[in-house]
């Protein structure tokens, strides 16, 4: 059974599933699509990154707590998958689910698992050693920082969040 400070961390962890979905709830196509800050993301962009990122952590993630110590968890080039992956033929709702299901899935792993695994570490070829823990909480803010923008984002095309 996790301790207090790793059942607060999982539970912070698995409350951003649906987070994504929420904050896009309720825009049009041109909405999402919309660049009201010149040269950033739309929201579209952000979920669709959102997905991805979430995806390619929970990947590593896994591995630090399945393998001993994995030497390759790789990083990858954000604006390179969005210049050439993301588009507006792309479902956001979709991308959404997608989060959501791998979040919670993810979760699921990270609640049976005990406080020491946390402390299990993989190489990372950019950001060196990384713990569990990091890992957790640095996915945790990741979503928080991004959807910043979006509620920011949704003010400028005049549909704020209440």
């Amino acid at each position: 059974m996790l301790s207090h400070r790793f059942a607060d961390l999982v539970s912070r962890y698995i409350a951003g599933a649906k987070q994504p979905a929420e904050a896009i709830a309720g825009l049009a196509d041109a909405e999402l699509d919309a660049h009201p800050v010149p040269g950033t993301w739309s929201i579209r962009e952000i979920v669709l990154h959102l997905m991805d990122s979430d995806l390619i952590a929970s990947d590593r993630m896994k591995r630090v707590i399945a393998e001993n110590r994995p030497p390759m968890l790789i990083g990858y080039d954000e604006t390179a998958f969005a210049g050439r992956l993301y588009g507006k033929h792309l479902d956001v709702a979709k991308a959404c689910e997608i989060f959501r299901l791998n979040r919670e899935m993810t979760g699921e792993i990270l609640t049976r698992l005990a406080d020491d695994a946390f402390a299990r570490t993989g190489e990372h070829n950019e950001s060196g050693t990384v713990t569990l823990e990091y890992l957790v909480e640095t996915y945790v803010k990741h979503v928080a920082h991004h959807l910043r923008f979006v509620r920011e984002k949704r003010r400028l095309v005049g549909k704020p969040l209440e």
